[in-house]
């Protein structure tokens, strides 16, 4: 038996060594092509450019209805109270079942612009803007649930532990302000959604790539003020000597402290430069009328949107701009009419989504600024309680503008 063994052991011992062996020169000549493919496509020009130096991603939380806002369906119409053809398969949503009845669409839609692109009557400023837009009407999602999806959507994935897209923008093109932060986010003052911050998050990127939560309100960031009587040196040495202290207690794989100690160098730049950037009594009145500040229902997401411009002004790399919090009712989140959610939700966004769009271009902005509008997920062809309608993530639209 102890021969036998032996036996094999040997064999297996020349098997392995042949194999690393093999192993070591394939990797050898996997490294030389690449050195070789790196070479040739170092001489040739990149045909595609990328333009785009910052993102404001408009975030329409609780799933937007496709159907209602940039999506039409006739077919849905002319199906309006019938049961759903087997034709179009089955379909898994988080509360009705395939049995329920089509709902068709109570908003009408036209045809805008020189593209001819079809939008609903709910976004009548948008539609000005279309030609500036790329409608995507594909967009798939593989979660029906509210958390899952938002942390998907930032994410790519649904497992937490994942760097959002915000922090994946700022780790790739680094930062481009040294007195503001890279990565911005905006919630909507009516409260938090059901994924969370962590969708936000940088995940298992360094803690410096996280983002900066803006506090809903005319003061997204308390403290940017000096104190009475403080000179700005004098608040120069303080900062500089708790800097001091921290980096003589970090250690090599600190990342929370090395974080930390940044953000308090941020912190007192902020205080130099960001509150020129928060003052929106320095826009004109044009400006302001254009976003639709000072008027309701457009006050609050107006303020929010004209100052993700003057954001990206500052050289903040990407910002989200949060429509919908707290309660589904107070989001996109249609379950039982969907007709008075989405034309208060609508009107709440539509001018200053288009006031920013063609602010962008008239500063030549927009080039430079990719702007994404969409949600976790669209809303069922299906009625939910007579005039809702439920989650529906196996289609749904987005769009883009700007870009280059």
């Amino acid at each position: 038996m102890q021969q036998i063994y032996d036996q094999c052991e040997a064999q297996h011992g020349r098997r392995e060594f042949i194999r690393r062996s093999f192993c070591g020169f394939g990797s050898l000549a996997i490294s030389s092509m690449l050195r070789d493919a790196d070479l040739r496509a170092a001489s040739l020009p990149s045909p595609t450019a990328g333009k785009a130096k910052s993102v404001i991603f408009l975030f329409m939380a609780g799933g937007p209805s496709h159907l209602e806002t940039f999506d039409p369906k006739p077919l849905l119409n002319k199906l309006h109270g019938q049961p759903r053809p087997k034709s179009f398969g089955d379909a898994k949503y988080q509360f009705i079942q395939n049995d329920a009845k089509l709902l068709g669409s109570f908003a009408k839609f036209k045809k805008h612009g020189n593209s001819g692109i079809e939008v609903s009557e709910l976004f009548p400023h948008c539609a000005k803007c279309i030609d500036d837009i790329a409608v995507i009407r594909s967009c798939y999602g593989n979660v029906v649930v509210h958390s899952a999806a938002q942390y998907e959507l930032f994410t790519g994935r649904v497992i937490p532990g994942y760097p959002s897209m915000g922090s994946w923008v700022v780790y790739g093109l680094g930062n481009e302000s040294d007195s503001m932060p890279s990565y911005v986010v905006m919630p909507d003052p009516d409260g938090a959604l059901e994924a969370g911050q962590p969708m936000y998050a940088n995940g298992f990127l360094p803690a410096s790539h996280q983002p900066t939560m803006f506090r809903p309100g005319d003061r997204p960031i308390l403290n940017l003020d000096l104190p009475a009587g403080t000179a700005p040196a004098n608040r120069r040495k303080t900062v500089d000597f708790i800097q001091k202290i921290n980096q003589a207690s970090l250690a090599p794989s600190d990342d929370e402290l090395s974080a930390r100690i940044r953000s308090y160098d941020l912190a007192f730049k902020m205080q130099m430069e960001a509150p020129e950037v928060f003052d929106l009594a320095s826009e004109s009145k044009e400006t302001l009328d254009l976003y639709g500040v000072g008027v309701e229902p457009t006050h609050d997401y107006a303020r929010r949107c004209l100052l993700a411009r003057k954001l990206v002004e500052s050289g903040v790399r990407f910002t989200v701009v949060v429509s919908g919090g707290g309660p589904g009712a107070k989001q996109w989140d249609a379950h039982k009419d969907i007709e008075e959610n989405h034309r208060r939700m609508a009107g709440e966004t539509d001018k200053p989504i288009a006031g920013l769009l063609t602010d962008l271009k008239c500063r030549g902005l927009l080039d430079s600024t990719l702007v994404l509008w969409g949600g976790e997920f669209g809303r069922s062809p299906e009625a939910q309680g007579g005039v809702g309608r439920d989650h529906h993530n196996t289609g749904f639209t987005m769009w883009m503008a700007g870009g280059g």
